[in-house]
């Protein structure tokens, strides 16, 4: 289809449009670019209102089965969930499992939810590099409430946060000491955090934890906002605390859009995304250009063997690429 008629069909909520529009900007191929740039460009131009939640936390802690939970409860609300699942790439094929939708069972059948899984292709930061123009996409499509499931890679998950509105991280009770409550890094970018897994007998255990990471956070210095995050207790599996973590998030958003801090952290983001724009496209440059091409084996073999250090040959390609005809 033509880029007209996939983007009318974008705009009237159609998800097989939206699924084609996100494939279309998350190609590699030189000629699908044009395409992929205007599609985002006029989906900057509609500026609907979405609220962007970030939702992180280590493997294992129950982000997918969260976001199922959380996911379900906003459409419940009466509105439309988007959830972007970033999933880790293998070093060594490159290929990447995509398998959240079955842990999202309820939001992959909900008609007012999309689910769309995305490798991270090796990108740092927990998200994939097309994951802030799959966003606007999905805002494009009507989508008010954007839900970013990120790799689950530890505390240098920080990119996320120049992508969302609000940040939640997931923990468990007994997975380290208090401590971990004072680390910086993704603890620095929470907005809001929650334990999960509080069923069972880990009541007690969360309890503690939870007044643990209360007391930790206030040796914190405050987010932009002015605001500390608050510390709630939940269980996806059972949706014990889910609807009270909908209502704080939802509190949240509301908030910060009457102070103006969400503007100005959107104009914040938007700077930050451009300077990774020009530094995706340096590097694009570089290996596109067919003088580096034709060096870069032999350079790699000679820094190999030993004949030239890693620094000198990457000053010495990039001083012949900084000195392009």
């Amino acid at each position: 289809m033509n880029l007209n008629n996939l983007f009318e069909r974008l705009q009237d909520g159609d998800r097989v449009a939206l699924a084609r529009a996100i494939t279309l900007v998350e190609s590699a191929r030189p000629e699908d670019k044009a395409m992929a740039a205007a599609l985002v460009r006029s989906a900057l131009q509609l500026q609907r209102a979405s609220v962007r939640i970030g939702i992180t936390g280590i493997p294992g802690v129950g982000k997918s089965t969260l976001i199922d939970a959380l996911g379900s409860q906003l459409t419940a609300e009466g509105h439309r969930v988007a959830v972007l699942a970033i999933d880790p790439s293998s070093a060594r094929s490159g290929g990447s499992i995509l398998g959240d939708k079955t842990r999202m069972e309820r939001l992959a059948a909900d008609p007012n939810a999309f689910v769309r899984p995305s490798p991270s292709g090796g990108t740092l930061g927990g998200v994939a590099r097309r994951t802030r123009e799959a966003m606007l996409l999905c805002e494009a499509a009507g989508y008010d409430r954007i839900l970013i499931e990120t790799v689950g890679v530890g505390q240098n998950e920080a990119a996320v946060d120049q992508l969302t509105d609000l940040n939640l991280l997931l923990m468990i009770g007994g997975a380290g000491d208090s401590l971990q409550g004072i680390k910086r890094g993704i603890m620095e970018a929470a907005d809001l955090i929650a334990i999960n897994k509080t069923d069972g007998g880990n009541e007690q255990r969360n309890q503690r934890a939870a007044m643990d990471l209360r007391l930790a956070i206030a040796l914190l210095p405050p987010r932009e906002s002015g605001h500390h995050p608050d510390v709630l207790l939940c269980s996806a599996a059972s949706g014990n605390g889910i609807a009270r973590l909908a209502e704080a998030l939802e509190h949240m958003a509301q908030r910060d859009m009457q102070s103006g801090h969400r503007l100005q952290r959107r104009q914040a983001q938007s700077r930050w995304w451009m300077r990774t724009a020009i530094e995706e496209a340096l590097i694009d440059g570089f290996h596109a250009d067919a003088r580096i091409r034709a060096l870069l084996p032999g350079m790699e073999q000679r820094v190999q063997q030993g004949e030239i250090s890693p620094f000198d040959a990457a000053h010495e390609l990039l001083r012949l690429y900084g000195h392009a005809d």
